[in-house]
């Protein structure tokens, strides 16, 4: 059972998808400090809030000074800066894996697979491309 598991473990697909978690786990911290701290406070200061994350409406009749006083008094609060901070992450993380694809795609696209058959010099069939010697027309082929 033991060899299974590490064949299974080794395998080419498990082990690129591990890296794949780790590095999206990495990638998701760069892009969350950039929002954090890159974008959103320019966004905030052109919106007149100095932080969105704790922007937010207080769900009650009742009026507060602050959001916290409405918490400590424990009136629901609609956080709607948090949300706002999830989307903007969200975006760039979508713009940034289109990018990353389409790399990957364009770099497939380049890497033509090599041909594995050719046309006979003599009758022009298809035939494999190390071969010697034609098996339609039986004409030796020239050394290439």
């Amino acid at each position: 059972m033991w060899k299974e598991f590490r064949e299974f473990a080794v395998k080419g697909n498990v082990v690129d998808m591990a890296v794949g978690v780790i590095i999206g786990a990495a990638f998701s911290k760069v892009v969350n400090s950039l929002v954090e701290h890159i974008l959103m406070p320019p966004l905030s200061v052109i919106a007149g809030k100095m932080d969105f994350s704790s922007a937010g409406i207080v769900l009650s009749s009742q009026h507060f000074d602050t959001l916290e006083a409405a918490k400590k008094a424990g009136v629901p609060i609609l956080y709607y800066g948090q949300f706002l901070n999830a989307l903007v992450n969200f975006a760039i993380v979508s713009v940034a894996l289109f990018f990353v694809v389409k790399a990957i795609n364009r770099l497939r696209s380049a890497e033509a697979p090599s041909p594995t058959t050719q046309p006979c010099p003599f009758c022009k069939m298809t035939i494999p491309v190390g071969a010697k010697r034609c098996g339609h027309c039986t004409a030796p082929l020239p050394e290439a």
